[in-house]
């Protein structure tokens, strides 16, 4: 980084460090106007946001976009992670909403190891209308009827 006298240095974020923490430079601010000795200078961390993660204290989050059909049959999914992608069984029956955790798998903690990465399901639906599809879930409807709401909803 670059410090505002015009020095360069590295700083070296320590594992576990989050938004809003600060880092002490020792001697490496400006210089004190009765003893001309250089003060310390203080770097504020700010994490960046990502266009699939999300930051949890140690923890990330990730929202994943399922099939109508895996989420009823099942399978596996490839789920990104800070360390390359990885294939997650999704259980037949998954509603959305659910969450899933990978564990080990977020950011490192100050006192040691890593956070989970939670996986967050949301089904898609296709974006055109499909008359196969709402015939299914017409008949689905009459022969096996569910509620989704519980009677807070009626």
């Amino acid at each position: 980084m670059k410090l505002p006298s015009g020095k360069t240095v590295n700083v070296k974020i320590p594992a576990g460090t989050q938004s809003g923490d600060k880092i002490r430079l020792k001697g490496q601010g400006f210089a004190s106007a009765k003893s001309g000795q250089a003060g310390d200078a203080l770097v504020e961390v700010r994490i960046s946001t990502h266009k699939l993660f999300k930051v949890d204290g140690a923890d990330i989050r990730v929202d994943v976009p399922l099939t109508l059909y895996e989420a009823v049959l099942g399978g596996k999914v490839r789920i990104p992670t800070l360390s390359g992608a990885v294939n997650l069984t999704i259980p037949a029956n998954t509603s959305s909403g659910k969450t899933m955790r990978l564990k080990g798998k977020g950011l490192p903690k100050k006192e040691g190891g890593h956070g989970d990465l939670l996986v967050g399901l949301e089904i898609v639906l296709p974006e055109q209308t499909d008359e196969e599809l709402e015939n299914l879930m017409r008949a689905w409807k009459e022969v096996k009827p569910y509620t989704a709401r519980g009677p807070e909803f009626d």
